[in-house]
């Protein structure tokens, strides 16, 4: 007869190289991004100002941030405007411009835009600053990333630590079952 502590630890081995085995043989398609916004145009020289943006350019509602630094001793100047204008680098749209607004942030000047995308390509993004003292613009190409699964990434994320408490509770009930037959075995032999 074979020792079932070692049986069920078997078998527990088994079923955790399934499971891995699963995970490793349903690939998922990996896109460029998915997640927090990324910087997509650093120290670029916008007049006086340097102007960083990043970015969270995903199908359906893509965000952008300006964030613009302004030399020492100056301030940036109370009635700049930022638009930021986009168009697929296949040209199958025009340009659509989109205003910013500006964020109460106490240690930088940083403005925000939504700007729509209908479909996963290569844009072209210019960032337009005006002021009554300053303008100018700056551009880049970004690629335009899939949302993946929407409302369910959480649940999708989630999925292995969910998996990782089923398998620890699995092994604290195993042990605590190994440990009651143990302890009714050393009953059974005292009392034989």
């Amino acid at each position: 007869m074979t020792d079932f502590p070692t049986q069920s630890r078997a078998r527990t081995a088994w079923h955790i190289c399934l499971v891995a085995l699963l995970v490793l043989s349903s690939g998922v398609p990996t896109w460029a991004h998915i997640g927090p916004p990324y910087p997509i145009m650093q120290n670029r020289k916008v007049g006086p100002f340097t102007v960083d943006v990043w970015s969270n350019p995903d199908v359906g509602v893509g965000s952008f941030f300006v964030i613009i630094n302004r030399p020492p001793g100056s301030s940036v100047p109370s009635d700049m405007k930022v638009q930021v204008a986009v168009k697929p680098v296949s040209g199958r749209l025009p340009e659509t411009t989109y205003d910013a607004w500006r964020e109460k942030l106490r240690d930088r000047v940083e403005f925000k835009a939504v700007v729509p995308f209908d479909k996963e390509e290569m844009w072209h993004v210019r960032i337009l600053l005006t002021s009554s003292q300053v303008s100018g613009e700056t551009d880049t190409d970004v690629p335009v990333t899939p949302t993946l699964l929407g409302r369910w990434n959480l649940l999708l994320f989630a999925l292995p630590f969910l998996g990782v408490g089923v398998l620890w509770f699995k092994a604290m009930a195993t042990k605590r079952e190994n440990r009651r037959r143990a302890q009714r075995r050393k009953a059974q032999k005292t009392i034989a």
